[in-house]
């Protein structure tokens, strides 16, 4: 049970409190950064005392995920960008690239608490946690998130439906957290079942939410918040109960810029997300998520005072996430690569349901569809419908990741 309207006086400093408080905090973590092998020569000749606001930064280089993964195969786990050696983590993860990620039992360290506060969920509450545990680390940000908040976790991660919901009714969830199609899927077999599930609050990520999802869990008694967050990052940005907009969380800078470049672009234009931490762990400066959004000007009806965004608007290159997992064109290379007779492929991400689909077209005369479809599994990290189409059938407009799916 929740007995404060918001997680702490943080999220409802005035705008003067929290320039003040940056401006003290950004100069440090900058200097930490200076400090750190991965950033080489990119910051120096940088005046850390004078970068005092989310306007200095805009001086800065950007900092992109491959370069990070260089750095990392460089220099391995995690490329000298972080201030403290691999063993005084406690968790070590790896997302497709491979990029590895590092995981403190520090409290909340990835700071979801945050937005699960936001979604109702607190003491006496159980979490049923449908992120994975396995290398990603989504499912121990959403459990750092619930321990913050004093929730009880079930670490149910994916697949084995009816094994979900026989748990879900014996432990008594009451909070599902995991991608937003999954839990649609729980609760069909539970309906198939003839069994009643408690879950009234969802905290989802990892995909978009959409409108015609969220109206499903609403006609069923569930309240289903949003948040935006990455591997990399931890939360970013999270919904509230007003649903106007994702607001930034408290320890990161958001920037709104041209994609390809650190420029800002003007308020409430679309653009790539670019985020500053403050964790003095993992010191990221000027991180491009490579994701899109835009500004909403004002502030939240709910009384958090910090700016918002859009919410996630499509992605600044090709990268489509599909069922909570990124695809990248360089996934789809090495899928054409893995057969010579395979001259073309285009993936389609597309939405039935209430649930996202992955059809890969494959140009190719080969006839193995089973054998494509290993390799899909394999080198997209997704199972996905496979469809052999005739060498020079596929269009020639440059794409590889085509995403069909509607986010109003």
């Amino acid at each position: 049970m929740l007995t404060k309207p918001h997680f702490d006086d943080l999220e409802t400093r005035s705008a003067d409190q929290r320039a003040a408080d940056l401006a003290q905090a950004l100069p440090q973590q900058i200097a930490r950064a200076q400090s750190l092998p991965g950033y080489g020569d990119t910051l120096k000749g940088v005046d850390a005392a004078q970068i005092t606001s989310a306007g200095a930064l805009a001086d800065l280089p950007v900092l992109r995920k491959s370069e990070l993964g260089k750095a990392q195969a460089g220099q391995p786990p995690f490329g000298g960008f972080t201030t403290k050696p691999v063993h005084d983590f406690s968790h070590v993860f790896q997302s497709p690239g491979p990029i590895y990620e590092p995981s403190s039992n520090d409290p909340d360290w990835w700071r979801m608490g945050r937005f699960l506060h936001a979604a109702g969920i607190g003491a006496g509450d159980v979490v049923h946690n449908c992120f994975g545990y396995h290398l990603t680390p989504a499912g121990m940000i959403f459990e750092s998130g619930a321990r913050a908040v004093g929730a009880t976790v079930l670490p149910a991660g994916t697949g084995q439906t009816e094994l979900q919901v026989t748990a879900a009714r014996d432990v008594g969830s009451t909070a599902y957290a995991g991608t937003p199609d999954y839990l649609k899927v729980i609760l069909e077999k539970a309906n198939v079942m003839g069994v009643k599930l408690n879950i009234t609050k969802a905290a989802v990520g990892g995909g978009a939410l959409f409108p015609s999802l969220r109206a499903f869990y609403q006609e069923r008694g569930i309240t289903c918040l949003q948040s935006y967050a990455t591997a990399d990052l931890g939360n970013i940005a999270y919904e509230s109960p007003a649903m106007e907009g994702l607001i930034v969380d408290e320890q990161v800078i958001v920037e709104i810029v041209t994609p390809g470049t650190g420029i800002p672009v003007a308020p409430g234009e679309v653009g790539e997300v670019v985020v500053t931490t403050l964790n003095p762990d993992y010191p990221l400066i000027r991180f491009a998520t490579g994701d899109l959004s835009a500004v909403l000007e004002g502030e939240s009806p709910c009384g958090r005072t910090n700016m918002r965004i859009k919410g996630w608007m499509g992605r600044a290159d090709q990268t489509t996430k599909i069922k909570g997992m990124f695809v990248r064109p360089e996934q789809v290379a090495a899928l054409v690569a893995q057969h010579d007779e395979i001259e073309k492929a285009r993936v389609i991400a597309s939405r039935e349901g209430e649930a996202d689909v992955m059809t890969v077209q494959i140009e190719t005369a080969g006839e193995d569809k089973d054998a494509y479809a290993q390799s899909v599994a394999d080198l997209l990290k997704l199972k996905g419908r496979v469809e052999l189409v005739a060498p020079g059938s596929l269009p020639r407009d440059g794409l590889v990741i085509e995403d069909t799916r509607s986010y109003d």
